[in-house]
Parts: C-alpha cells; structure tokens; sequence
C-alpha cells in the first residue's frame, strides 16, 4: 500500500471539504471575520459627494448686485501613478520639472517651490494662496499647455463688484473650512452677519456606485437630496446714490484729511435707506482698512450732535406754540440759574438784542437755551425727547445699534441738550428724527431690508413695510419748521448755512458743530470739532434727508469746517435729487434728458440723435444696427454720462482711462462680464487690455483714483520720465 499518496488523498481532500464549507458559509451568511462582505464592498464601491449650496445674492433696490459667490478655482497636481490607465494619455504629473517650468509662468510661485511640491509622495497636491482663487482667464492659460495631472476644483468665493461700497452696512463673509472638508461662508459684519442665517444655503448630498477610480458606473443607482440655496436679499440702498457719496467722501478725505466722516442719505416718506458710508472704510474682499474702524459709525456711536440738535427743539417750540418769531431777546450769554456758569453764543457776544427767528438763523446757543427754559419748560421739553426718539434705539435692521446718552439731571445739561451740547445722540437717531419734519410730522421708522426672496420658487419670504413709530408734531408745524430752515441757507446776511445752497432746489437744513472731549475737556482749535449738516430738499416737499458729518477736518480756520462738509453734501444732494427725476424748484428740468428706445435704429443714426442732445456715446461691436444700450429707454441721463451702444459682430473692450465706475457698469452689464474694482473715482487702469475680445463671464477688474490721486501719479511718471534732463531731482505740482 502507498502509505503517501493516501495521504496525499485524504490531505487534498479534507482540503477541498474545507473550501465548500467555507464558500456556502460565506454564501449563506455574507460574513468574513465577523464582517459583512456586502457593507465592506459598498464603502469601497459607493461613493457620497457634497452638493454645495450657494450663499444668497445681497442686491440693491433695482436689483443690482452688491454681494454673491462667484466661481473661482483652486489648481491641483495628481501625482499618484495609479490614476494611469493608458500610458498615452497619462492622468498624474509625468515630467515634474517640466510641469513647474511651465506653471512658473502662470501663477504667482517660484519654480523651485512648485518642483518641491510635485515631487511630494502624495496623492494629489496644492498650491497654497498662489494656487487659489484662480481666474477664468488663468485656467484657461494653464489649460492650454496641456499638462498631464494638472487639473482644478470648483471653488465659490464670495465678490463684491463695487468694493469699498456702503462697506459697514453690507458687511463681509468670510469662509470657514468644515471638518467634513467642505466649507461655508459666514458673515463676520453688517447684513451678511445680521442676515446670515437667511443667506446661508443647506448643502445637499448624492450617492452613487464608482469604479475603483470614483467614476459613477454605466448602470450605477444614484440617491441626490438637492441643495438648498440660500435666500436673496434686497436692500434698500441705491448703487448711483452710494456712488455719488463714496466719490464725495473721497474726494473730501483726499483735501481735508480728516479723522472721520459718517453720511446718510435717506427717503423721508418711507424711512428707506438710501445710501451709508464712513471714512475710513475698507474693502469687503481684502480688508484692507478695516482695522482702522471696526463699526458702523452711523448706528453704532453716540456723540454730540451740536446745533443740528436745535431742529427738534424748534419743532417742539413750534407745535406747543411758545415760538413767536418777532419776539426780542438779548442774545450773547445765558445764566439758566445764579449758581451755573453761563453759556455764550458762539461769538461769544453776541448780536445785542435780536429776534428769535434771527437767532434761530443764527444758530444762537442762548435763543435755544431760553426757548428749552422760559417757553417749553423743562418737563415739555424733555417729553419731546421721547417723541422725536432722541433717547432709545430705532430698531434699524443693522447689528450692534447703541443708542444715546441723555444728560438731563440738572439745569446747565438740559439747557446744553437743548442746542446739541453735554447730550450724546447717533447719527441715525437725528435722521429718523429729521422724517417727522419732512414727512408732515410722521416719524418713520429706518430700514435697510427691502425684502428677503427664495431664489428657486421667486417666494418672497418677508417684506419690510413703511412704519410711522410715532407723530410728534402736526403736518402744520412742519411746514413751517421746513420754512425756518429754508432760512437758513438763504439769508445770506443771517443764515449760517448759505454754503449749502444748490442750483435750483431749495434747502433746508442747520448746521453742527459740536465739540469733542477730551481727557481735560473739551478740545481747542480751529479743527478739533464735528462739523455737520442735516438738511432736506426740495423744502416744499422733502424727497431727500442728507446728514452729514466730518471730524477734524484739517482746516485753519473754525468756520471753514463747514466747507468739506458741504464739499459732500451738495454734490449727493444734486445728483441725488437729478438721478430721481425730481423736479427743481426754480427751474424747468430738461426734456433731453430721457433716452428713447434706440434699438433696431442705425448705429450712424442713433450716435447722431444722441450728439445732437449733448451725449457722449461708446459703441460695442461692428454692427450696423443697435442690439441693446445702457441707459435704457426712459432713463434721465446725468450730465456727462456716457451712452454705452451694443451692435452684433465681436464686442471689443473700449479704452477706460478717466471713466467713472456708473460707465463702465453699463459695459459690464451689457456684455456679461464679471466687475471688480479697487479705489474710487475715475479709471486709471484695467486688466483687459483695450481692443481685445470680450468673453462673457470674464472678470474685468478696474483700478479707481480721484482726479488728485490721478494728477499726482501722472505727474510723477513725468518726472521720473524726466530725470535724466532734470539731474537736480526738483518734484513739481
């Protein structure tokens, strides 16, 4: 007997006996080592991707864009040799040095650096800030040298095309990186913190059944619960009225160099918000200049507001009526008791014994002192504080609203309160008050919310409504409140506010200066005060209220300071009131000044039609016939705009040195591209080079400076251009 292939027989067989058994065990129980086989072979085959949710689009009134994300892109290397199935057409980074000799080219890094990322043992690499945020037009660069491995993830980044733009109020959002490896943006100041919980979408999810690279197989099931996108906010602000003011703040920052300057321009009718703007500001991308103020200067600080104070006590006068403008008093200094000091007028002497109207348009401390003290009464007085809202919060839809802080214990503070000084009150809190006097005596409540919209069903989830929050004087009292205050800009023999007069519009409005403390006091010279103007236009029926309000401006002169403050106010105020259609109050508006319906016309035609009523025109393409033009049909053109014409053929980017940033929107939103911008003022250079093809989608990216900003640099070209005729370096103007 063969004692080893017996052996060798029952070994194989008890071999193969342990083999069924182990096959119909696994058949039946889908089990290994305690372990599902089916469980195991769904998390290595079925793959779970994120479907990110887009943060909503803050808009203007008109609907034009002020906030969303917009498609950016970060670069990515493969460097895993397994992602090569066919060696023709390699899927990871072959030739490493080759590849960082070319991307040096493209993105912002050393060769060298990028050779030592892609000779990384890893997977897949990045770029780091170099490789983020990449362009539509980089991509397509890198793109075209057909690099094997390199390759780009979808990235949103949140783009604010007006930059430094009503920066405190509409915020920022910044991007915080989930553990999950997504990541979301949230809103860090302003509406996109106030509002966050509205923008913010819910990201959605899909699973699906990949090969061994990821790819989703031919008859693989797939399971989506779909995004939900955040919702779009319309605000109340106007992009051309914000304009107008971030070109006046600027300019006045420019000349004057002050510490600070709060603005508001708002509709008295409704309590809407039109325009907010601070100096210093920053941009919402970069943030540059954000450490130099942290708040919304409008809501968030309480200072003494001066005589634009004396507005409410005139009114409260007025509506009691203890005001009797032809009585005499005897101006220059006030004693409210023998023990207090006296307080003076602001020549200190005064004008011998005048009318109250005349100290009124004289802005006189004692005439407001008396009238708070012998006409009103203390107790009336303060009652109006209330009425007006001058000692609580308005509840504005913005974060972090203080409110004032009323000194009204003794005699001296609530004769100080009564002409604006001791008592600190926000520049918001005057602006809600000043509605009652341009609104027929309705105080409306302010807001900056016009509505909050679903983006996929165009469901308007809520919808801010004009609020009266209280009547505290009659429409009859107004009127005549708004007469006084007329006064005041016109008298050019008693009005202090005669620098505030506007071509063809009648305003009212009083000045303030209020003074500053200090750690000994209050601070002396000619510049150490808040200088503002709280005026409203047209007088006969108020569609505008402007305050403004600038900080130690460098003047040499104390009665100069109203001169950067009417630097900003005229100008917004004008343009404001033109932009609105509003009609001037001594003159008959222009009738050229509404476009027609210029499309299917001739190019030759239109261009002749629009010279002839003193337009400048810019045309787009080499058509014959005009497509499409920005303004469009019933809009009133200011003076000195420009008529952007869009003909069929190829659109060409036209040369936009000197344009202001309202022209180069129209070509922007004529032809679909992407506006960034830097600074303000007027174009000094653009990314896209003039005559090159316009693509849609692509991001044009301006470069803004005032006129003097502008003068300067071009001043300096010269002179280094000159240098070598000019061997003594002399600098000129």
């Amino acid at each position: 007997m063969n004692f080893g292939a017996a052996g060798l027989f029952i070994f194989f067989s008890l071999l193969f006996f342990i083999l069924i058994f182990r096959y119909f065990s696994i058949q039946f129980t889908g089990e290994v080592g305690a372990r599902t086989l089916s469980a195991k072979a769904e998390q290595k085959y079925n793959r779970e991707g994120i479907l990110e949710a887009t943060r909503g689009i803050v808009f203007d009134r008109k609907g034009k864009v002020i906030a969303e994300d917009a498609t950016s892109y970060s670069l990515v290397a493969i460097l895993d040799k397994k992602m090569t199935i066919n060696p023709k057409k390699p899927r990871h980074v072959k030739d490493a040095k080759k590849t960082a000799e070319k991307l040096a080219k493209v993105i912002d890094m050393e060769e060298s650096e990028i050779y030592s990322i892609l000779t990384k043992d890893q997977f897949q690499v990045e770029f780091g800030k170099a490789g983020r945020d990449i362009s539509h037009q980089t991509k397509r660069e890198i793109e075209d040298l057909k690099l094997p491995g390199i390759t780009f993830r979808n990235d949103s980044k949140r783009f604010y095309p007006n930059g430094i733009f009503a920066s405190h109020l509409v915020g920022y959002a910044d991007r915080v990186d989930e553990k999950d490896n997504t990541y979301s943006y949230v809103g860090k100041m302003g509406i996109e913190a106030q509002l966050n919980e509205q923008l913010t979408g819910k990201n959605g999810k899909i699973n699906y059944d990949s090969d061994l690279w990821g790819y989703l197989l031919p008859d693989g099931e797939e399971k989506i619960i779909p995004a939900q996108n955040g919702n779009d906010v319309y605000l109340t602000l106007d992009t051309k009225i914000q304009t107008f003011l971030e070109d006046a703040m600027n300019k006045v920052v420019l000349e004057y160099e002050p510490k600070k300057i709060i603005a508001i321009v708002a509709d008295p009718k409704t309590g809407q918000i039109l325009a907010m703007g601070q100096r210093p500001s920053f941009h919402p991308k970069t943030k540059v200049g954000i450490e130099e103020s942290w708040h919304n200067e409008a809501i968030e600080t309480s200072f003494e507001p001066g005589s634009t104070m004396k507005v409410f006590t005139l009114a409260a006068a007025i509506e009691e009526n203890v005001f009797n403008a032809n009585d005499i008093y005897q101006s220059g200094s006030y004693k409210v008791t023998a023990k207090d000091k006296a307080i003076h007028d602001h020549n200190i002497a005064g004008w011998g014994p005048i009318t109250y109207l005349e100290g009124v348009q004289r802005s006189s401390n004692v005439a407001f002192a008396k009238i708070a003290n012998e006409k009103l009464g203390f107790e009336k007085f303060r009652e109006y504080l209330t009425a007006f809202g001058l000692d609580r919060p308005t509840g504005i839809d913005l974060p972090n609203e203080t409110t004032s802080k009323i000194q009204y214990t003794y005699p001296i503070e609530k004769i100080t309160t009564a002409f604006g000084q001791g008592t600190a009150i926000t520049p918001i809190q005057q602006v809600q008050a000043a509605t009652a006097i341009a609104n027929g005596g309705k105080m409306m409540k302010p807001y900056v919310v016009s509505k909050i919209v679903n983006p996929d069903t165009e469901e308007v989830i809520q919808e801010t409504t004009p609020e009266v929050v209280n009547n505290p004087i009659s429409e009859k009292t107004a009127k005549e409140v708004l007469d006084i205050l007329e006064t005041i800009v016109s008298n050019e023999e008693t009005g202090t506010a005669t620098r505030y007069q506007i071509d063809g519009y009648s305003v009212a409005g009083k000045t303030g200066t209020a003074n500053i403390p200090g750690p000994k006091g209050y601070l002396s010279g000619p510049n150490n005060y808040i200088f503002s103007f709280l005026g409203m236009a047209p007088k006969e029926d108020p569609k505008l209220i402007v305050y403004i309000a600038v900080q130690q401006p460098k003047v040499d002169y104390y009665g100069d300071g109203a001169i950067p403050v009417a630097n900003i106010f005229n100008p917004v105020m004008k343009n404001s009131l033109q932009y609105l259609n509003i009609q001037p109050s001594t003159q008959e508006q222009s009738s050229n000044t509404k476009l027609e319906n210029y499309i299917g016309q001739t190019v030759e035609e239109t261009q002749s039609t629009l010279t002839k009523l003193g337009l400048k025109t810019v045309v787009l393409g080499n058509g014959l016939k005009v497509s499409g033009h920005l303004p469009s049909e019933g809009s009133v053109i200011l003076e000195g705009e420009k008529v952007i014409i869009q003909t069929e053929g190829d659109l060409k980017i036209p040369d936009m040195y000197g344009w202001s940033l309202r022209d180069v929107m129209k070509v922007a939103n004529l032809t679909g591209l992407k506006l960034n911008s830097t600074g303000s003022g007027y174009v000094l250079k653009q990314n896209i080079t003039a005559g090159s093809l316009i693509r849609k989608g692509d991001f044009l990216i301006i470069d803004l400076k005032s006129p003097e900003e502008k003068l300067k640099i071009e001043n300096k070209e010269e002179v280094n251009e000159g240098a070598e005729s000019n061997p003594e370096g002399m600098v000129w103007d």
